[in-house]
């Protein structure tokens, strides 16, 4: 692998924000993920698991509710008030409109997803109807004394159920007015709550209705009779959310002490065709509460305070051993927050509001392999860039120079000039910045540090020449489909770009001649990083399945590697990592090297060696070190893993001999968060 010298940097103090809901989507299958800082996320689940898209937070937004409707059309609702909805393509809103009705907590689409309901502050429960280009209210229905608080359609569509705090109401659809107004019972451990919360309803084909409740309870209710049938005390805290399998054998609930239940529907004897609802498993998986579940077709999901997305397989549903039968979570997102300045040695953290530059340290002392060498000098924090507005930043980039700051909010593009006086640092931001500069998705500078390229959020690419303090557009190339580029990279020559959507094929321009060069060949899954070699021009794409592809931008084909890794085929266990690469660099003076990580692993391809099959070991390429040099060589493989650094949120190589990686430590995140209830433990 070669010897570097590295620097172990954990003062990135980044704390994912909590999520609040999840919405699965079984047509696409991609989930939506609302966070508490109004960060609304889509993870495509048939291309491993990845973060395809993402839109920024908002201050004032707190989402409450998120729900498809009419296939592909993403709608959430939040304490605002308003409900919007969002566009897929250019990653941007499309519109919010007030329900006035006060704070919104609850919202629900109808089973043919035309119609939308919402549950609000005020005890009203409106009915939306979806119309090709917006939402149309159409009715209020019966209002209610109090909040409420959860709703769920019955999949003939003719009937709803909402909990509120103390009952549950059903309501006809037609009519609008209430069937059954169902009590809730206060009784806690044997004492009388002063308030049941009903933060749960599930209203199945058969006309029951499942609630969960604030006293740790589930519940099965009679819809026609508004009788309860049965009652399951879980928790000794709030069960705080519930989702159903599309066939109605099996659903799963969530609650405030960090555990997700599952409850079948089996049958009462083994020759009986009468069934029951049956607690079959609990899972531990989350460290405080769990805000939200959903259920796929092979998978429960939840979320919550702790920060972390849990898929956890029903091996009973999953047919073969594959990326759906391994217990997955997702704690960071799937691009990079931090960019690095080479020449100065500094690295920019991005934040939801502000901006942090650091100075990385540096030591004079030497060692052998595996030392840790001490500092003669510390990381300085020189910076710290506060965004005006409650607006979340989307991304933000620093010049290999060190001379420029970019960073990009929804309605703002900034741009600032640092200039470096011995120990000392001032900041002048440019002004005049163009409109069509906002909203951008990524943010790229060339190697010279001489020019700016900005993927906007409406598909097109911007040229912006820097000089001195000052800026001029130099061009923007026209959008090659309707959806947005979410990933740029630039030859360090500076004469070719590269841009990528979420699943449109990778372009390339010409940046001299100002044109579109080629189109890479479009490939099934969305691409993850991917960065063009020095000297070379190769252009190295990573994908989510977690194949690599090198592509000759001067010769519009793939290299012959590629060819060979294509022929060949990974290793299994290559293909099993359940992180995608999110960042790939080069080795100035050895070519034949590509530097790539991602959370758990960083790894240096050599494309001199042969490739590992599936009978080598993938992560200990070479034999004892007592071994002959003639035999190690016959052993050794492309692949060189480490797995020393982790969580790992960035590594790049600042010269030859020198790495800097960024880790994130999972205790350091859970230090920072509420702490989760206590609960008594034998012998304590």
């Amino acid at each position: 692998m070669g010897e570097f010298k590295v620097h172990r940097v954990r003062f990135f103090n980044y704390v994912p924000s909590g999520i609040r809901c999840v919405a699965y989507n079984n047509q696409s299958n991609r989930l939506a993920v609302s966070r508490t800082d109004g960060t609304v996320e889509i993870y495509n689940l048939s291309a491993n698991y990845f973060q395809e898209k993402f839109f920024p937070g908002h201050e004032s937004r707190a989402t409450e509710a998120l729900c498809w409707a009419e296939g592909q059309r993403l709608f959430s609702a939040g304490l605002n008030g308003e409900i919007m909805e969002y566009d897929l393509q250019a990653l941007n809103i499309k519109y919010a409109m007030d329900a006035f009705g006060g704070p919104i907590w609850s919202m629900a689409a109808s089973p043919s997803g035309s119609q939308l309901l919402v549950g609000c502050e005020d005890g009203s429960v409106k009915l939306f109807q979806i119309t090709p280009d917006k939402i149309q209210f159409e009715r209020n229905f019966d209002r209610q004394k109090s909040r409420i608080l959860s709703l769920s359609w019955h999949p003939s569509g003719t009937h709803i159920a909402a909990g509120s705090i103390d009952y549950i109401s059903v309501f006809d659809v037609k009519s609008g007015s209430a069937v059954h107004k169902m009590i809730v019972d206060r009784q806690y451990m044997g004492v009388s709550k002063r308030k049941c919360i009903v933060w749960g309803v599930a209203f199945l084909s058969d006309g029951t209705i499942i609630s969960v409740d604030s006293a740790g309870k589930v519940q099965f209710w009679d819809s026609a009779t508004g009788t309860l049938v049965k009652s399951h005390l879980i928790a000794n805290a709030d069960v705080q959310s519930i989702a159903v399998a599309d066939q109605e054998d099996s659903f799963v609930v969530g609650t405030a002490e960090g555990t997700v239940f599952h409850f079948q529907l089996v049958p009462v004897t083994s020759n009986s065709s009468e069934k029951q609802w049956v607690r079959t498993k609990p899972f531990q998986h989350h460290t405080h509460d769990v805000r939200t579940v959903a259920h796929s077709p092979t998978a429960l999901i939840s979320g919550g305070t702790d920060t972390h997305l849990v898929f956890r397989p029903l091996m009973e549903k999953v047919e073969v051993k594959n990326y759906d039968a391994a217990l997955r979570k997702i704690t960071f997102p799937h691009r990079c927050l931090i960019s690095c300045s080479k020449k100065r040695q500094l690295l920019l953290f991005q934040f939801a509001h502000h901006l942090e530059l650091w100075r990385l340290g540096s030591t004079v002392a030497t060692g052998k392999n595996g030392d840790t060498l001490p500092l003669s000098k510390n990381a300085d924090h020189l910076l710290h860039l506060k965004t005006k507005g409650p607006e979340n930043i989307i991304c933000s980039c620093i010049s290999p120079c060190g001379s420029w700051i970019a960073y990009s909010t929804v309605s703002r593009f900034f741009l600032y000039r640092l200039n470096y006086e011995h120990d000392n640092i001032s900041l002048k931001r440019v002004s005049k910045m163009p409109a069509f500069l906002r909203s951008a998705l990524q943010i790229l500078f060339s190697e010279d540090s001489t020019k700016l390229f900005v993927a906007s959020n409406q598909g097109a690419l911007h040229i912006v020449q820097l000089s001195g303090g000052s800026f001029k557009h130099l061009h923007a190339f026209q959008p090659q489909s309707v959806e947005a580029m979410c990933l740029l990279a630039v030859s360090p020559d500076g004469n070719w770009l590269a841009a990528s959507g979420t699943s449109a094929g990778v372009h390339v321009y010409n940046v001299k001649q100002l044109k579109l060069h080629c189109t890479v060949p479009a490939y099934n899954f969305p691409v993850t990083a991917m960065a063009i070699a020095p000297n070379t021009n190769n252009l190295v794409i990573a994908h989510s399945d977690q194949q690599v592809f090198e592509y000759s931008i001067p010769d519009k084909q793939y290299t012959d590697w590629s060819r060979t890794v294509q022929k060949q085929g990974f290793h299994h266990l290559w293909l099993q990592r359940d992180t995608p690469i999110t960042h790939i660099s080069f080795h100035p003076k050895r070519p034949m090297h590509i530097l790539l990580h991602d959370a758990y692993m960083f790894c240096i391809i050599d494309k001199s060696l042969p490739l590992p099959n599936d009978k080598t070991l993938l992560y200990n390429p070479f034999p004892p070190t007592n071994e002959s040099d003639v035999i190690r060589r016959r052993t050794a493989h492309a692949f060189k893993i480490s797995k020393i650094y982790k969580p790992l949120l960035f590594m790049d190589l600042l010269d030859e001999r020198t790495l800097v990686a960024v880790e994130r430590p999972l205790d350091d995140i859970i230090a920072q968060l509420p702490p989760p209830i206590k609960k008594k433990k034998f012998g304590t």
